[in-house]
This record gives structure tokens, sequence and C-alpha cells, in this order.
């Protein structure tokens, strides 16, 4: 992969912002640190491999992390920084080979998710956006990333990442506004059906009871969500950008036209067969038993 001609940015970039660990040095085993939690059961400094990563940059134990404890492990997703660090900025030359490049490679792939990931919101803000000004304002942020990733890791690690960030947050709130305007009187009878007032960014609905509850247009932004009932819900333009979805219950539930909701996310819930996600989103494996 790479991001060679950034001035002609695709519409839909997301094939090259999905994690493919066949050509990823297991950055993500290695790079971040984890501490025993619910989930995790070891502590794992940064910068040191899992215990459980073998030789040839696998896990040992992919197919049995939840059972053994490994959930964090699940719903993590590298937004394909992974691959991209690895073989284009670091040319396939691993840290086990360069011990000498692994501080570099390590803290170069922190910097490069933060950017995909930011890249991944983009794409979807350009295909919800109708309005001119705003259509130009994603794109040159899109632009600015890509141009930041066709330089060299030291160039990367060095970029205003947070500038960045903030430039970008503005950019998705207007889009959000903008995306879910012809929702507001659902949003409100949402909101009043539920008995719920606090239908508003970075609400505490944690373990809320919100079954087959329209919350069409509400701006869960950052929104705790943990172990909360949305089964057979609608949200249909719920703004979900950030939202902590862990257990939360989605059973049944329409997410397909659900606003900046990411794979991480639903990896992180449970649903069944009757969920409906959006398209660039897959189903779990332990959704389906």
């Amino acid at each position: 992969m790479t991001f060679a001609d950034s001035s002609d940015v695709p519409t839909d970039i997301r094939s090259t912002l999905r994690a493919n660990c066949a050509d990823c040095f297991a950055l993500c085993c290695t790079a971040f640190g984890f501490q025993r939690s619910a989930d995790f059961p070891i502590d794992k400094p940064a910068g040191t491999p899992c215990s459980n990563l073998t030789d040839e940059f696998s896990c040992s134990i992919h197919d049995s992390l939840r059972p053994r404890g490994f959930r964090g492990c699940t719903v993590f997703d590298c937004f394909g920084a992974g691959q991209y660090v690895s073989q284009t900025l670091f040319g396939g030359t691993s840290w086990k080979e360069r011990p000498d490049t692994s501080a570099d490679m390590f803290g170069t792939f922190a910097v490069v998710r933060q950017l995909h990931e930011m890249l991944w919101y983009l794409v979807e803000a350009a295909e919800l956006t109708t309005m001119s000004d705003l259509a130009e304002q994603v794109n040159e942020l899109r632009s600015e990333i890509l141009r930041t990733l066709d330089d060299d890791a030291s160039s990367i690690l060095a970029a205003d990442v947070a500038s960045i960030r903030a430039d970008a947050r503005s950019t998705l709130i207007e889009v959000s506004e903008e995306a879910r305007g012809g929702y507001a009187a659902a949003a409100a009878a949402a909101a009043a059906s539920a008995g719920v007032s606090e239908l508003h960014p970075a609400a505490d609905l944690v373990g809320r009871d919100l079954r087959s509850v329209r919350l069409c247009g509400a701006d869960l932004r950052g929104a705790y969500l943990i172990a909360a009932d949305l089964r057979r819900g609608d949200l249909a333009g719920v703004d979900l950008l950030g939202a902590d979805l862990r257990d939360a219950r989605l059973d049944g539930a329409d997410l397909s036209r659900a606003l900046f909701l990411t794979q991480l996310q639903v990896d992180a819930a449970q649903g069944d067969g009757a969920t409906v996600l959006p398209p660039a989103l897959r189903r779990p494996r332990h959704w389906l038993g």
C-alpha cells in the first residue's frame, strides 16, 4: 500500500484502512502495553512482545483469545497502520531483524494508527455531506493526512497530530450536525419515550434499558453505552463517534445508517444475526456463538 499521490484522494480508501496482519510485524502485540484487567489476564509493558507471540509474528492463541481472557486483543483495530508501517515505511525489515529500529517503528505505528483512524472517519464524512464548503473542508483534511503519511518515519513522528485531530474533530462535528439535521424531532421523541434527558455527547447511559427505542438523530458522540440494552433499536443518524459500546446489547438493532461507527466498537458489543450493520463493517465471530 502507498499513498503516493495524495493530491488525488479517492472517494473510498477503506481497503487500505483495514488490518492485514500477514503483512505486519505484530506491532499491536509489541508496541502497546496493557495491564491485568477484565480485558487482559496479564501485565505487558509497552515495547515488549506479548508472551503469546510466535517467531513468525502470529498469535499462538488467536482462536481462543476471549476464553483465555485476552478480550482486549479481539476489539483492537489498527486501521491498517500495521502493514503500512511494516512494509511501506520500514521496507519490510522487522524490528527483530533490526532491533535498533524498534523504538522508531513502534512510535511511528502509534502515530500512523491515529492518522488512519481519522482517515476512516473522513471517508465517511465525505459520503455524508452535501454542502460544497464542508465537502471541500473534508477533502483538504484528508489530503493533509495523506501528505503526512507519504513522508518518511521521522517526519511522521514529528507531525503535529494534535492539531490535525483538532481540525478533524471540528469538521466531523459539522458533518454530524448536517447529517442529523432531519432527525431533530425524532431524537426529542426518543428521549421522551425512553424517559431519558441525557441523550447528548459523553452521556452516561451505562446499563440503560433502551430496548426498541428509535434513537434516530441522537448525538451520542463519546457516550458511555457500556452494557446498555439497545436491542431492536433504530440508530439511524445516531452519532456514535468514540462511544463506548462494550457489552452493549445490539440484538436485532438497526445500525445500518449510524454515523461514525467502527469495527472495534462493533467487536466490543454483543449482537446477533438480526443486527443490521453498515456495509463497511463485518459481523463479529462471537456474535454467531
